[in-house]
């Protein structure tokens, strides 16, 4: 019997008898991070890393859970599990299942560069890995944070010369709160949607430092936005919402404007490839430095990375699952 099986509820042990990131309710979930299609409602009980309980409880309500710090050894039977930095946004984990001397990894979503905020990813030696493929194609090969950093900085100086509201599009859980650190060196005039807001409270409730912002209410006057930063989630792009900032210039930041034809197609004005998942060099980095013996790829470019990893003498295969579905950074493909 495999140490972690593949099940229409998701990714069970059976050994010590918990699921990981289920899709359906179960009585034991180990959850790598707080996105929606990672953290579902429902189970009876859930195990996360310290960084995401609040995260847990403002998506998911009130529940039975365990914060654990990350290398903390938590045990299930005679199984051993343990949560690893994994980079993807704060709080999220990789998961190390260990079991009689075999170790698989459930890497969840995750990335290489470090971001200031989620924890530098940590390569952790195993016999299987289970890994994402979200832009597991050569063409994606994003530049330094610091260097789209700087060209949204300049694209909203451009934009304050012509007078016109800068709305970078992010999404609410990740993306928005490094797009904060990028914005704040630029403007002291910050408003978010509510959706964004509601996650920055309550990471600055649970002590994180990030910049001041204002939450858009409907009682703003027009002008209030003139030549400021806007910060707004994939939901509201081309919604009647975003009336009020006009004249505004729009940003979509995603790791899909690396291709410029998404660009164009969601009638962006500017798009930045900042995204919150490795890419093709950053998986492959992951992957060899694990020194797995098999590794199953479960959402994304399946296909052309399994494919590739096997022509380099890795034992690769694809897995359907329901990760990836409820990302609004994925929805950018719809």
């Amino acid at each position: 019997m495999p140490l972690i099986s593949f099940t229409d509820k998701g990714l069970y042990c059976a050994q010590g008898n918990f699921y990981i990131d289920p899709w359906q309710p179960v009585d034991k979930a180990v959850i790598t991070h707080a996105h929606s299609d990672h953290a579902r409602p429902g189970s009876q009980a859930y195990l996360c890393h310290h960084h995401t309980l609040p995260l847990l409880q403002l998506r998911l309500g009130q529940g039975h859970y365990q914060a654990v710090e990350w290398n903390e050894k938590v045990y299930f039977n005679e199984v051993t599990v343990s949560l690893h930095p994994a980079g993807h946004i704060i709080g999220s984990s990789q998961i190390r299942v260990e079991y009689k001397g075999e170790v698989w990894v459930v890497s969840g979503d995750y990335k290489t560069e470090a971001d200031g905020f989620s924890g530098d990813f940590e390569p952790i030696s195993c016999n299987t890995f289970i890994s994402e493929s979200t832009f597991g194609l050569p063409i994606y090969n994003w530049k330094p944070q610091q260097e789209i950093y700087h060209d949204i900085q300049n694209w909203i100086r451009t934009n304050e010369v012509a007078n016109k509201t800068s709305v970078l599009i992010g999404y609410s859980l990740g993306k928005a709160q490094r797009l904060l650190k990028a914005v704040e060196e630029v403007t002291g005039s910050i408003y978010v949607h509510g959706a964004i807001w509601n996650v920055h409270e309550t990471l600055t409730q649970a002590g994180w430092k990030l910049p001041a912002v204002q939450r858009i209410t409907p009682d703003m006057p027009k002008e209030t936005f003139k030549s400021s930063v806007v910060i707004a989630p994939p939901s509201a792009d081309g919604s009647p919402w975003m009336r009020r900032f006009s004249p505004h210039s729009t940003g979509i930041c995603s790791g899909w404007m690396q291709v410029r034809g998404n660009q164009r197609r969601r009638n962006a004005d500017a798009g930045f490839a900042l995204s919150d998942h490795a890419d093709w060099n950053g998986l492959l980095k992951a992957v060899k430095a694990t020194g797995a013996e098999k590794v199953f790829i479960t959402h994304g470019f399946q296909s052309a990375f399994s494919r590739y990893l096997n022509e380099i003498g890795i034992d690769a295969h694809e897995v359907k699952t329901e990760f990836g579905t409820e990302d609004e950074e994925s929805q950018l493909t719809n």
